[in-house]
């Protein structure tokens, strides 16, 4: 059955708009577990939009579930990455003028720099996710460069439903359960996110062999009207 992994940047995103220190994505994370969250995601980006070093290095010693540290396969990122050792590292691709992750990472034009990078988190017992849309040949790279997990992009489905589309819903709904069939036989476990909200992560939360589901914007923006609690209880249910 699949868990919920709650994403806490935008909390951060919004104590950025003013520069002080509320709200705090390190109380957000304690909320969200209290809650039922089962782990915590974070991305530290190369800008610091949102999420600071601070809060990185804080949610390494204080979330109880487990931290998914999203970033940028760079040298600076993988050092910040084996100082804190959260238990996952999701690679991510990053653009500086992007509001959100736009789509997968390529795995496959950049096979030789992420074999080195990964085997580095895996001989310090980090896990290794990659970000990737759900296309076959990026699977196979996944398992060739060493990943232990896939995080399927799901941003094609999410837009789908909201352009109201439904035939083009059904069809990303099939190629993420198509994706998860042939990661499973790949040797890799998934999971899965973005764009994802309480109308529409049931199909995916049905998906054989989902493990996670990365939520954050949803979530942050429900909390806003009921509070982080309810929030995340609510999209806990409908997993």
């Amino acid at each position: 059955m699949a868990t919920l992994g709650v994403n806490i940047d935008h909390i951060a995103t919004i104590r950025q708009a003013r520069g002080g220190r509320d709200p705090d994505p390190i109380h957000a994370a304690v909320l969200a577990e209290l809650a039922g969250a089962r782990g915590i995601t974070a991305h530290l980006r190369e800008d610091r939009r949102h999420i600071q070093d601070r809060d990185i290095y804080i949610l390494g010693q204080t979330v109880s579930t487990h931290l998914n540290f999203e970033m940028a396969p760079t040298p600076e990122m993988l050092k910040i990455a084996l100082d804190v050792r959260p238990y996952m590292v999701t690679i991510v691709p990053e653009k500086r003028e992007e509001k959100t992750t736009e789509g997968g990472y390529p795995v496959r034009e950049k096979e030789r720099e992420l074999s080195e990078k990964i085997a580095t988190l895996r001989e310090n017992h980090i896990l290794v996710s990659l970000f990737i849309n759900p296309d076959i040949a990026e699977m196979r790279s996944c398992a060739r460069v060493g990943a232990t997990h896939i995080e399927l992009h799901t941003g094609a489905y999410a837009n789908a439903g909201t352009a109201n589309d439904r035939a083009a819903e059904e069809d990303e709904l099939t190629a993420l359960k198509n994706a998860a069939m042939a990661a499973q036989r790949l040797g890799l476990r998934i999971n899965a996110g973005h764009g994802l909200n309480y109308q529409n992560v049931s199909p995916v939360a049905d998906i054989d062999n989902m493990e996670e589901l990365n939520i954050g914007h949803s979530i942050i923006s429900r909390a806003a009207m009921v509070g982080m609690d309810n929030a995340v209880r609510e999209m806990v249910s409908l997993i």
